[in-house]
C-alpha cells in the first residue's frame, strides 16, 4: 500500500477485519492463522495510514452452537460465553490486538445494526417470503445444490447434508448482479489474489439466484436475532453475521468511528478463508448495496492450513490446538511460523518440525545472532555508544531494497514474501560484518575510521530490521529497538536509514530468540 497523500484537514484511515468464527468449540490453528495474518496487515497499514481500526469477534447465532450446547447439556448462551473466552485468550497470546471484539449474540451495536440493515433491505423491496426445500449442511450453515456436493457429501465437512423444507424470507440477490459486476470489474471492490477475483466474477456472471435469509425459530431452537415484525423467524446466521463489520462501528447511532473507519476510510479491508468467499464477496456486498452502505475496498482470501492435505477442522476431527503449540514452543515461534512458512493464498501444512526449523534458522541463528554480535561489538570496541562514521556502499542499498520490497509484498498481502525479504537483509548484514571483520579492524589504529563506519552501518541496519519486523513480531521488534536505544514507534525511510543512529547508547540484550528444541520423534 503506497503511502497516501493527506488532504489537508482529512486523516487517512483504514479498517480491517477477520471473519468471525463459530464458537461451538475451542479454536484451532486455522483460526490462529487468520488472527495473526490480519494483525500483521493491520500493523503494516498503520505505517501507511494515520489510523486503522482492527475488528474481530465471534459468530454466536448459529445452529452448530445450539447443537453443541445441547450435547454439552448447557444453554447456548452459557456455551458461547464459555468458549468465546478461548478465542479472546488466543488473540492475546499471539500478540494480536484488535480495537474491538464483537459478540453477535449480546453486542447491542450488532443487534441494532443487524435489525436495521434488514429493515433497510425490506424497505428497498429486496425481502420477500416463499417456501423452500434444499440440502442443508449444519457445519457450513449453508444450503447446497446437488451438483455442488462431492459424492453426495458437503465438500467442506464431508458429511451428508439434511433435506430441509420450510417457508423462509428471501433476499433479492439477483437484483444486484450487474452492480456487483461493475464493482468487481472496476476495482472498486478488489478481491485478492487474482485467481479468487476470477472465481467470484465467474460465479456472478453465471447468474445470481435469490437466497434464503431466515430460518424458522422452531428449527433454530429459539436462538438467533428475530426477523423484524415476525418472531416466528430468526435471521439466517450468515445474514446476521455479515452485518457485524459495520455494526461494530456504531453506524446506527451515528458513532464517529463509523464515519472515520468505514464511510470515510481510505481502505476497508476484510480477511477471510477461501471456503466463505461467496458469502463475503457476493452476498455481503449485495446486502450493503441494498441497505445503502459503502462497500469494502479489499477482500483478502487466504487458503487453509492442512494436515496430510486435508483442511483442519473441528468437525473433521483433525483440529490442531494452537494453545498447546504456544505452550510447547512459545508464541513467537508459532506466530512466526504461520507468517513465514504459510503461503498466504494457498494451502499448506504447518507442522511442529516446520515451526521449530523456521524459528531456529531465521530467528535464533539469523536475526537474533546478528543483534547479539552487533551490540556486543559496539560494547566491546566503542564502550556501548554507536560511533559516527563515513557512509560507504556496504549496506545502504540492501537496506533501501529491503524497505521497498517488504512494503511491496505487504501491499499485496503477501506476508511470507515480505519476511523472505527481511531475512535476505539479515544475510546481507552478516556478510557485511564477515567481510569487514571488525575484530581485526579493532587491532589496528589506522583502521579506526573504517571500524566506526562498519559499526554505524550495522547498527542502523539492525534498527531497520527491528522496524521491518514490527508487523510480524511486534514484541521482539520492540526489544531489538530498545537494545539500540530506539523508540518502539521509530519510523523508517530508505533515504534516512542512518539518521540519528550515531551517538546512541546500545546495550546487548538477553537472547531475544533463544533456540528451541525439536519435537521428540
Amino acid at each position: 500500500m503506497a503511502r497516501l497523500t493527506s488532504v489537508e484537514g482529512v486523516a487517512n484511515t483504514g479498517f480491517i477485519s477477520t471473519t468471525i468464527p463459530y464458537v461451538n468449540a475451542r479454536p484451532h490453528l486455522g483460526h490462529a492463522l487468520e488472527f495473526v495474518e490480519t494483525d500483521a496487515y493491520a500493523r503494516f497499514m498503520r505505517t501507511q495510514l494515520d489510523d486503522v481500526f482492527f475488528l474481530t469477534g465471534s459468530d454466536e447465532n448459529s445452529l452448530k452452537n445450539v447443537l453443541a450446547a445441547e450435547s454439552a447439556g448447557i444453554s447456548t448462551a452459557d456455551l458461547v460465553a464459555r468458549n468465546v473466552v478461548a478465542f479472546q485468550d488466543l488473540l492475546a497470546r499471539l500478540g494480536c490486538v484488535p480495537d474491538h471484539f464483537v459478540r453477535t449474540s449480546v453486542d447491542p451495536l450488532h443487534l441494532e445494526g443487524a435489525t436495521e440493515i434488514w429493515r433497510r433491505m425490506a424497505a428497498a423491496g429486496d425481502i420477500y417470503t416463499r417456501a423452500y426445500e434444499g440440502l442443508y449442511c449444519v457445519g457450513c450453515e449453508q444450503f447446497y445444490e446437488p451438483d455442488e456436493l462431492v459424492d453426495g457429501h458437503c465438500p467442506e465437512h464431508l458429511t451428508e447434508p439434511e433435506r430441509v423444507r420450510e417457508e423462509n424470507y428471501f433476499f433479492r440477490l439477483s437484483r444486484y448482479q450487474e452492480d456487483l459486476l461493475k464493482s468487481l470489474e472496476s476495482g472498486e471492490l478488489t478481491v485478492h489474489p487474482e485467481t479468487r477475483r476470477n472465481e467470484v466474477l465467474a460465479f456472478v456472471r453465471a447468474g445470481l439466484q435469490d437466497i434464503s435469509v431466515s430460518r424458522s425459530a422452531q428449527r433454530a431452537h429459539g436462538w438467533g436475532i428475530p426477523v423484524p415484525g415476525d418472531d416466528s423467524q430468526v435471521m439466517y446466521v450468515w445474514i446476521d453475521a455479515l452485518t457485524n463489520y459495520t455494526n461494530a462501528l456504531g453506524w446506527t447511532r451515528d458513532d464517529p468511528r463509523y464515519q472515520r473507519f468505514w464511510a470515510g476510510a481510505d481502505r476497508r479491508t476484510h480477511v477471510m478463508g477461501k471456503g466463505v468467499i461467496r458469502f463475503h464477496a457476493v452476498y455481503w456486498p449485495a446486502m450493503l448495496l441494498s441497505a445503502g452502505l459503502p462497500l469494502p475496498t479489499d477482500l483478502v482470501v487466504h487458503g487453509y492450513i492442512t494436515a496430510g492435505g486435508r483442511k483442519l477442522g473441528k468437525s473433521l476431527g483433525n483440529a490442531v490446538d494452537p494453545v498447546a503449540l504456544i505452550d510447547r514452543y512459545g508464541a513467537r515461534a508459532v506466530r512466526y511460523a504461520l507468517l513465514a512458512t504459510f503461503a498466504p493464498f494457498g494451502d499448506g501444512d504447518v507442522t511442529e518440525e516446520r515451526i521449530v526449523a523456521a524459528y531456529n534458522t531465521d530467528l535464533a541463528n539469523g536475526l537474533g545472532n546478528l543483534v547479539s554480535r552487533v551490540t556486543s561489538m559496539i560494547g566491546r570496541y566503542r564502550g556501548g555508544v554507536v560511533p559516527s562514521g563515513a557512509t560507504d556502499s556496504g549496506l545502504g542499498e540492501p537496506v533501501a531494497t529491503a524497505i521497498r520490497d517488504v512494503e511491496t509484498a505487504m501491499t499485496a498481502f503477501d506476508h511470507r514474501t515480505a519476511i523472505q525479504h527481511l531475512n535476505t537483509l539479515v544475510g546481507r548484514c552478516n556478510a557485511y560484518v564477515d567481510d569487514n571483520a571488525p575484530w581485526h579492524l579493532a587491532k589496528r589504529p589506522e583502521d579506526a575510521e573504517r571500524l566506526d563506519t562498519c559499526l554505524l552501518q550495522t547498527a542502523a541496519a539492525v534498527r531497520a530490521l527491528g522496524v521491518l519486523l514490527r508487523p510480524f513480531l511486534p514484541d521482539a521488534a520492540t526489544e531489538i529497538l530498545a537494545a539500540l536505544g530506539q523508540p518502539a514507534d521509530r519510523r523508517l525511510t530508505a533515504g534516512g536509514w542512518l539518521d540519528g543512529m550515531a551517538g546512541t547508547r546500545v546495550d546487548k540484550p538477553a537472547a531475544i530468540f533463544p533456540r528451541i528444541d525439536a519435537p521428540a520423534t
